[in-house]
């Protein structure tokens, strides 16, 4: 009988199940190769890869502290975090463990969160993947909004007008609801007068120093 192609490809992955666990480009490749014969070795924790190789156990671990991760910031961040900032502090929760953890072992983990309903997924803003956590809805102003942040980590109305080419009402309109939802944060009492607009997922507001340093 002949095989699907690419299942010796998967027996020999089995037969490199440690390296699979321990080594985050050996997964990443183990993946493509599922994707190519039709196989989804997360679609089920007691699915047929997932407890030969043992990686079924390894993503749902990391969905549970990926969840942790973001409620235990959710008050700093407003339920939107950056995918990288998620993935450093992912990994210094897993020093003591053995296996790496890689971007893309988090997009998988997080993927699988969704079964959790609204919240937990990945948003693209400009160069940036963000990770949001709460069932906030984002429209275009606000991602230009965030992109512009992405520079300095904060924005001022002043930059967005002469960005965006847009008037100070619909700066300020777009402003406030990022600041109800928690998104944002305002930083006053700079020597130029203006309003600074800090932004936790772009930026790492509180390791900022100088005159532009944001002051909590």
């Amino acid at each position: 009988m002949r095989r699907r192609p690419g299942i010796a490809g998967l027996q020999s992955a089995a037969a490199s199940r440690n390296d699979i666990r321990k080594n985050p480009v050996f997964r990443s490749q183990f993946h493509e190769m599922c994707s190519k014969v039709g196989v989804d070795p997360l679609a089920s924790n007691k699915g047929f890869w997932a407890e030969l190789l043992g990686i079924g156990d390894f993503y749902y671990e990391l969905g549970v502290q990926i969840v942790d991760i973001c409620l235990s910031t959710r008050s700093h961040n407003g339920g939107l975090i950056n995918l990288q900032e998620l993935c450093d502090l992912l990994c210094q929760r897993r020093k003591g463990a053995r296996e790496s953890v890689s971007e893309d072992d988090c997009l998988r983990a997080i993927s699988k969160l969704k079964v959790l309903g609204s919240g937990f997924e990945v948003i693209s803003v400009g160069k940036k993947k963000l990770v949001r956590s709460v069932p906030t809805e984002l429209n275009k102003d606000h991602n230009e909004i965030l992109e512009v942040a992405q520079a300095h980590g904060y924005v001022t109305i002043e930059e967005l007008e002469k960005r965006l080419s847009w008037s100070s009402g619909r700066a300020i309109d777009a402003l406030e609801t990022l600041l109800k939802e928690g998104l944002a944060m305002i930083d006053d009492g700079h020597k130029d007068g203006k309003r600074r607009y800090w932004f936790p997922c772009v930026a790492s507001i509180f390791s900022a120093s100088g005159s532009d340093g944001f002051k909590p």
